[in-house]
């Protein structure tokens, strides 16, 4: 079965908090089989525009699996904290 991605593009408001929400969201997409592919920060621009200084690459089995942690009350919990430090924009890919 082929995998899916999320891939976040994120622009920090409050790293401070923005901090906090990392600290945690990392064992979420494990306890959801996930895996972060990659992380990283904006270091030249080549083309186009963009907005967000950083992005996040996570990987899925299926889109089951991804919704589920997309889902989950623990995902959802930590969604208050993400918004409060960052415009992220997250995307399904499959």
């Amino acid at each position: 079965m082929p995998k899916v991605f999320f891939v976040g593009l994120i622009h920090v408001r409050d790293e401070a908090i923005w901090q906090s929400y990392v600290s945690q969201v990392g064992a979420v997409i494990a306890q959801y089989d996930g895996v972060v592919l990659f992380r990283g920060e904006h270091v030249a621009q080549m083309s186009g525009s963009m907005t967000h200084e950083k992005v996040v690459t996570l990987q899925f089995a299926d889109v089951a699996s991804a919704m589920r942690w997309h889902d989950s009350p623990e995902y959802q919990r930590l969604i208050s904290i993400r918004d409060a430090a960052a415009d992220v924009t997250l995307v399904l890919y499959g």
